[in-house]
């Protein structure tokens, strides 16, 4: 969960919610809505704990269609699209720590896009080749094994929770400016009739959202768990909770060090450098972007490695090129799905921004929590006799307010940010035809449950 989006989306949120107040309301209801998927989700993982996490909730919940539109999405944008845009803000803090890098691109051109979109520069940059060069690296790490991988993994997270921590524990106790206490929570604070709408509110969530999404990524290898159905419901839990209090903790940080003009002009909206910054001054802005650099890096690592695992569940049902769901002999990862997805996130690495991924990835992420929500009341009529190790707290009322809210933020996207979801709506009907064919090809998909029975 913890990567690039905690230290760069708050200078969006800002621009668009206008007025401290309203800023910390949008990180409050996105980690609400987070937790409230997280508690939904454990139900699930203990149900299913197998390799492919979602969509074998979904194609068990629904059916294999809803589970393959929600794999083929993934593949197309949701996972590939989070570590593209997660790569970029690599290279973005990179560039602070070597000023050469740059971001103008040298070989390829510009397509232009009506408004919101705008043009897109397609090619190669100085920053794009980093952050190619990241995935390859991470990917290449991952097929060599997931032990070597999870070491990594935890290492990493140690470093970026503890930069994060720091930062909360630098704004709040050491670094606090008398300029930003006064303008950030005096009148300005909640400006008299500055209450936004349903509208704005969606639209200010894309940004603290994508920060905390991810968080289901870890039922995606289950089947590698030694105690999933124990294990998974936990991470989930716990792991969000913990999560979504750094993050306000986090915004309360720029509030106390920067005023809310500071936060939504941040240059690149390096909103984390900036309040470091300001705080300790030239060495905060060089020590905020090392952190950084090392939380993207280790944010990736985690989504290469559970991806894939979606992609191999998918190919044992034939729903994918037979080779992504076979085992490297030697180091048993999936490592055609990793190299396949390793391919398709570089070349998304070359079409967009940072900003552009992340508006292509949401609206088609929330889609599909929306459905999964769903699929956990059909599985509770449909096998009511089926053990459930864990069940969701306060059932029925959290999950139907975590599918009634994704549901409000996903529709409320389509009138703001139209273009944006309608191509993300486009990316998930394509898959309609494209699983007729896989089924036409490869025969009628076996569920993972009835593998089991034969």
């Amino acid at each position: 969960m913890v990567g690039s989006g905690i230290y760069i989306v708050s200078a969006q949120i800002a621009r668009d919610a206008g007025a401290p107040g309203p800023l910390l309301l949008v990180w409050v209801l996105s980690g609400a809505v987070t937790v409230m998927g997280a508690l939904t989700y454990g139900e699930l993982a203990a149900l299913f704990p197998d390799a492919g996490g979602q969509y074998v909730y979904l194609r068990e919940g629904i059916s294999p269609l809803f589970g393959y539109l929600y794999g083929w999405t993934l593949f197309v944008v949701i996972q590939t699209g989070t570590i593209a845009a997660v790569a970029v803000a690599f290279a973005r803090f990179v560039a602070v720590l070597v000023p050469g890098l740059a971001a103008t691109v040298f070989a390829g051109g510009t397509i232009g896009f009506p408004p919101p979109v705008g043009p897109i520069t397609i090619g190669l940059s100085p920053q794009r080749l980093l952050a190619i060069a990241s995935i390859v690296l991470l990917t290449w790490i991952n097929v060599r094994g997931v032990r070597t991988a999870a070491r990594i993994q935890t290492s990493l997270t140690a470093i970026k929770v503890a930069s994060l921590a720091g930062l909360v524990g630098c704004g709040l106790l050491a670094g606090r400016h008398a300029a930003g206490l006064a303008q950030n929570f005096g009148p300005h604070f909640w400006p008299h009739g500055s209450t936004p709408g349903l509208s704005v509110v969606a639209a200010s969530m894309v940004g603290s959202l994508f920060a905390m999404d991810a968080w289901n990524n870890v039922g995606f290898a289950g089947g590698e768990l030694e105690h999933p159905t124990r294990d998974l419901p936990f991470a989930m839990g716990v792991g969000v909770l913990a999560v979504t209090v750094l993050y306000l903790l986090a915004n309360l940080a720029y509030l106390v060090v920067l005023p809310l003009a500071a936060i939504a002009g941040a240059a690149e909206d390096r909103v984390g450098t900036a309040a470091l910054q300001a705080s300790l001054g030239a060495p905060g802005a060089t020590l905020m972007a090392l952190a950084i650099a090392v939380s993207t890096f280790g944010c990736n690592n985690g989504l290469i490695l559970s991806g894939a695992r979606v992609y191999y569940a998918m190919a044992r049902d034939g729903l994918f090129f037979q080779g992504a769901g076979r085992l490297a002999p030697e180091t048993k990862t999936p490592a055609w799905a990793l190299v396949a997805q390793a391919v398709w996130t570089c070349v998304l690495c070359l079409s967009g921004t940072y900003e552009q991924l992340l508006n292509y990835v949401i609206f088609a992420a929330l889609l599909f929590y929306c459905l999964t929500a769903a699929a956990l009341f059909l599985l509770r009529r449909r096998r009511a006799d089926a053990a459930r190790p864990v069940r969701v707290p306060g059932y029925p009322i959290v999950p139907a307010l975590y599918l009634i809210a994704t549901a409000l933020i996903a529709g409320s996207l389509i009138f703001v940010k139209t273009t944006y979801s309608a191509l993300g709506l486009a990316c998930v009907l394509l898959g309609v035809p494209v699983y007729f064919v896989w089924r036409a090809l490869s025969g009628p998909a076996e569920s993972a449950g009835s593998r089991r029975a034969a």
